[in-house]
């Protein structure tokens, strides 16, 4: 039930921000400059979200899943072996929460570009970076409840 709750929190900041991001993609420079802070804002709120559901998933995760996912996020930390099965499952979940890393310290940086060049088309590919970004840590996400199966199998 309080998975439930987050995971429509979540739902929210998420929706809400990409709501904003498609109507600040017609905004003028002066529009910019006045609703920047609650564009960030917005986006932070999405970002810490999305944070917070994927490690609040990852703690449903069965015990074997866990060691192997933080072996490879501290690869001198100590870990068990993990089988074959557990190890690519897991990688997929990683890769797939880097990538979504990546395109969102991009969207930051197309962001902070734009601010500093007072661009709007530049803010304006910053949403869609961030969209994208959010969409791809969404899919980070649903594959790691994938893996909460595996434990009540």
């Amino acid at each position: 039930m309080q998975e439930e709750r987050r995971a429509m929190r979540t739902l929210t900041d998420v929706e809400k921000a990409k709501t904003l991001m498609i109507e600040a993609m017609d905004w003028s420079v002066m529009k910019w400059l006045w609703e920047k802070k609650r564009v960030r804002e917005a986006a932070d709120r999405a970002n810490e979200a999305l944070d917070e559901l994927s490690k609040a998933t990852k703690l449903l995760w069965p015990e074997d899943l866990r060691d192997a996912y933080g072996v490879l996020e501290d690869d001198s930390r100590p870990g068990t072996q993990s089988d074959g099965e557990v190890s690519t499952a897991v990688r997929s979940v990683k890769r797939a929460d880097e990538e979504a890393l990546r395109a969102r310290m991009d969207a930051e940086s197309t962001f902070d570009q734009a601010e500093r060049q007072l661009s709007t088309s530049m803010a304006c590919e910053g949403c869609r970076k961030a969209i994208d970004s959010w969409k791809l840590h969404e899919e980070a996400i649903r594959k790691a409840e994938r893996l909460i199966a595996r434990g009540r199998a």
